[in-house]
């Protein structure tokens, strides 16, 4: 890996829930296919992902795109934050895959609803925005997004016991948006607390999701 700059960045001190995300951009190794990846680690040291940090790595390069809203996220922004990793990424390779974790997933959503194209997407244990359990006081804006056909390839990778989305409802939104689901047994929110180290399943199954069948 060559590096990472940031593109936006604000600081956060405190976090109150796991459904957060920053943005990353990343120029993956030859064996991801050559794509440019955006992705979403988790927001805080707290609750980053070893196998978020790990993906970075994978690549050659790597762009961290910072949403302005922390406390109280914002769908605008998030979707803005996510237009600006895209153009970043874009500017380097024409092929841009995009990877979200968590709340970044419906960031994500919304972004391709309004008009936003990639080569794939991998969405990694997406919250369920209407479960008791969203912190709707704080990122309410985000239950306005819909689970519709994305226009790429693309998997979503859940638990069967995430806490913030039961599988039952995982898989329905695989299927709202025209994406395979794989779902991994007893791995919580897929986060710090699952013990994934690196994830190299993440690694493969996003081989996979680049590779032509």
């Amino acid at each position: 890996m060559s590096g990472v700059r940031e593109a936006s960045a604000s600081a956060c001190s405190s976090c109150a829930c796991d459904v957060r995300s920053l943005m990353w951009a990343v120029m993956p190794s030859p064996s991801l296919a050559g794509s440019t990846i955006a992705r979403y680690p988790v927001i805080t040291p707290v609750f980053s992902s070893r196998w978020t940090r790990a993906l970075a790595a994978w690549g050659d390069h790597a762009v961290r795109i910072v949403p302005a809203s922390w406390s109280e996220p914002e769908l605008d922004d998030w979707v803005a934050a996510v237009q600006r990793a895209y153009d970043d990424a874009r500017s380097r390779n024409d092929d841009v895959v995009l990877v979200a974790h968590s709340l970044g997933c419906w960031a994500a959503a919304a972004w391709f609803a309004a008009g936003g194209s990639a080569t794939a997407a991998l969405l990694v244990a997406p919250p369920d925005t209407q479960h008791p359990t969203f912190p709707s006081e704080r990122a309410g804006t985000f239950q306005s997004v819909a689970a519709q056909p994305l226009p790429c390839p693309s998997l979503l990778v859940a638990s069967t016991d995430d806490p913030y989305c039961s599988a039952e409802r995982a898989t329905n939104f695989a299927d709202a948006w025209k994406a395979d689901c794989h779902l991994v047994e007893h791995a919580g929110h897929l986060n710090s607390a699952s013990n994934l180290g690196d994830w190299p399943l993440g690694r493969q199954l996003l081989d996979d999701l680049l590779t032509p069948a």
